[in-house]
């Protein structure tokens, strides 16, 4: 995703934690041995609530986006880290390291090194693919709650949506857009101007804060989006494209939040299936959003997440 071309605002960075009542500690931050290479963490406040771990989106976007969490640090941790190929991470440039499995993987050596034993898991968009993943593989021992963002459990469920939302685009654009992937004109302006356009509505509708921005640009940079997901958002070509977990979300037996925006990328049927799926979870759609809920609607979000942890 490229959001290069919107103006960033400051003012957003501080209103994510304009809700809290305390002083969040300063940060602690380092680097963690994973299958691959080497993690960048950072770990937010203090006391003896649960901690919550954080898996961000992508995959490639890097941890910063998620920034407005920092909210719920002030009776327990949050922990954030950059995935491999993403953000302050390493960046092995063998492509063959980048797979569904070895994330997984990581996980738990986040966990092993961090010394997480209870958790609350968190996971925004591929973040959430992660997490169903890790959990639908038996690997929640010590996960007390779940928080899906923008969350899917199918990509090709997911992708069938986008395709429905690229056919609803304004003044034709959709059908042009396919007509310029027919005559692989993907690099041409006018496919980029599409693209951008698609993000606006679906992706982010507001002009992404510092925070967010450096995610963006990390995204942009990352080998973990081009090998894992593709060219862009809703062109998945990557080793995650026939990901899909719907038959076993049943495994999953925790408290469970699914959050959504309004307009997101990640259609509403992907959420309802991860709802109607999993025994007793609750489904919370944000008006007037889109993907980004977080960045988007910063106080809202973490007073959501907050009431719920």
């Amino acid at each position: 995703m490229d959001f290069t071309r919107r103006g960033a605002i400051g003012a957003a960075a501080a209103a994510g934690l304009a809700g809290c009542s305390k002083a969040v500690p300063a940060p602690s931050q380092g680097k963690a041995a994973v299958p691959g290479g080497d993690i960048w963490w950072k770990r937010v406040g203090t006391g003896g609530k649960t901690p919550i771990l954080t898996l961000h989106g992508g995959p490639g976007a890097a941890h910063n986006y998620l920034h407005s969490l920092e909210a719920l640090a002030t009776d327990r941790q949050v922990i954030f880290y950059d995935q491999l190929g993403c953000g302050l991470a390493d960046s092995p440039a063998d492509e063959k390291i980048y797979t569904i499995q070895r994330a997984v993987d990581e996980v738990d050596a986040v966990r092993k090194a961090l010394g997480l034993e209870k958790i609350i898991l968190f996971g925004h968009s591929w973040g959430g693919m992660l997490a169903i993943e890790y959990l639908c593989q038996g690997r929640g021992k010590g996960v007390e709650k779940l928080i899906l963002g923008g969350a899917l459990a199918s990509v090709p469920q997911a992708a069938a949506g986008q395709q429905r939302l690229i056919d609803q685009l304004p003044d034709g654009k959709g059908a042009r857009l396919h007509a310029l992937e027919a005559a692989h004109q993907e690099a041409s302006p006018e496919y980029q101007a599409i693209t951008e356009l698609f993000y606006k509505l679906h992706v982010c509708r507001v002009p992404p804060d510092p925070e967010a921005q450096t995610s963006f640009d990390a995204l942009g940079r990352s080998i973990a989006y081009r090998v894992m997901n593709g060219l862009n958002e809703f062109t998945i070509t990557g080793v995650i494209k026939d990901w899909d977990r719907r038959a076993d979300l049943g495994k999953i037996r925790l408290p469970t939040l699914i959050t959504t925006g309004e307009f997101d990328e990640v259609t509403l049927d992907c959420h309802q299936t991860i709802r109607d799926a999993i025994q007793g979870s609750r489904l919370e759609v944000m008006a007037d959003c889109s993907h980004m809920t977080m960045v988007e609607k910063p106080d809202a979000y973490a007073a959501l997440l907050k009431g719920f942890v």
